[in-house]
């Protein structure tokens, strides 16, 4: 049985996403039933996600065993646990990619977070994720850091299939639509099949409101708390209409290039005080994936909302909150330039905790 309000959704043309993944719920069956119960058609990770999977698990002690009895180092052992719980979700989601014409049914796995400012490795280690997973429903998540850009467009080129994450600034944004036209148009001259290609453009939702709030309580101005990261991914999807509706896309999509379609991404709240599905119900509209924590997904399951569309007629209303929020003394440009540094520094440290740990077992293994 599905669920009235995710079937809404779905039908509503937004792609529901698992935020989440571990060995533990690929060997319960838990994913294949929230595909069967819960519409769910693609998985994202990232390095916290492992961190918090890996660390203290019973599951990998077999795995972990034998690669401390080869000797491997601790890079090594990571990359072939992640890999091989990213290529069992691949397999558990293939009928969701091939009922999709190739667009869900993906699962993403990320660069190593410590290279999210060095373009050249992040290029190769893309590649060899690619390579090491061997699945064609798989997403490498690349940040979209200024490094990141090209790096976005170089592994597009080479017909790999791309989320961008990490982005937060409107004029981030548009670099990665630059980015991922030019890594299409590279491709296609390459000679790659431009429908196996796919690519989503990760823009993070409640971060924007957790730090624009903390300001706007010190400004005295509550009244514009949990405006911002509503309006800020609105006003992204607007950008998003414009540059697909160009004569530039219309030539590739000819070519059978598809969109890089918006995912909304940190979408669990943080403040108990808003809705639990503000940032699923508010950002409804066709063309759209939102990744969701388990808990959101299932709020949004039991009290969601949705509409068949809650952003396209809010456009002039996001633009006046932005506005605004500049006039109430809200550094726009430093607050997405904080969140992504924080984003890097988050994700570099879960990654430090995991080697730590996976080392720690390693040792203790061997």
């Amino acid at each position: 049985m599905t669920n009235k309000s995710l079937d809404t959704l779905s039908g509503a043309g937004v792609a529901i996403w698992l935020d989440d993944l571990s060995r533990a719920r690929l060997q319960s069956g838990n994913l294949a039933s929230l595909m069967a119960e819960k519409n769910v058609v693609g998985v994202t990770t990232n390095p916290t996600i492992f961190q918090k999977a890996i660390v203290g698990s019973e599951v990998y002690t077999d795995q972990l065993k034998d690669l401390a009895v080869r000797g491997v180092t601790v890079d090594e052992a990571i990359r072939m646990i992640t890999t091989a719980d990213v290529r069992a979700a691949a397999e558990v989601l293939r009928p969701a990619y091939d009922a999709s014409d190739l667009q869900d049914g993906r699962v993403s796995i990320e660069v190593d977070p410590r290279l999210a400012h060095q373009t050249a490795p992040t290029v190769a280690e893309a590649e060899q994720l690619w390579w090491l997973v061997d699945r064609e429903n798989l997403f490498i998540k690349i940040p979209a850091t200024r490094e990141g850009l090209p790096a976005i467009t170089a592994v597009l080129a080479a017909g790999i299939s791309v989320n961008v994450t990490l982005i937060f600034s409107l004029e981030r944004y548009r670099a990665v639509m630059e980015a991922f036209l030019a890594g299409i148009e590279q491709a296609k001259a390459n000679g790659h099949d431009l429908t196996k290609i796919a690519s989503v453009a990760s823009f993070f939702v409640s971060r924007v409101d957790t730090e624009i709030d903390k300001r706007l309580e010190k400004l005295g101005k509550t009244e514009l708390k949990g405006k911002a990261g509503v309006a800020n991914a609105r006003l992204a999807f607007e950008a998003y209409e414009e540059v697909f509706s160009s004569d530039r896309w219309t030539a590739l999509a000819a070519a059978g290039g598809k969109p890089q379609r918006p995912l909304w991404a940190s979408t669990g709240v943080k403040d108990p005080a808003y809705v639990d599905t503000m940032y699923v119900d508010d950002l409804i509209t066709r063309g759209v994936v939102n990744t969701m924590p388990e808990a959101t997904l299932d709020a949004e399951a039991d009290h969601g909302k949705p509409s068949e569309d809650s952003i396209r007629a809010h456009y002039a209303e996001s633009h006046q909150v932005l506005a605004d929020l500049a006039a109430a003394g809200v550094s726009y440009d430093d607050v997405v330039q904080l969140l992504e540094d924080e984003g890097v520094d988050k994700f570099e440290v879960s990654w430090k905790e995991l080697l730590d740990s996976v080392q720690g077992e390693l040792d203790k293994l061997r």
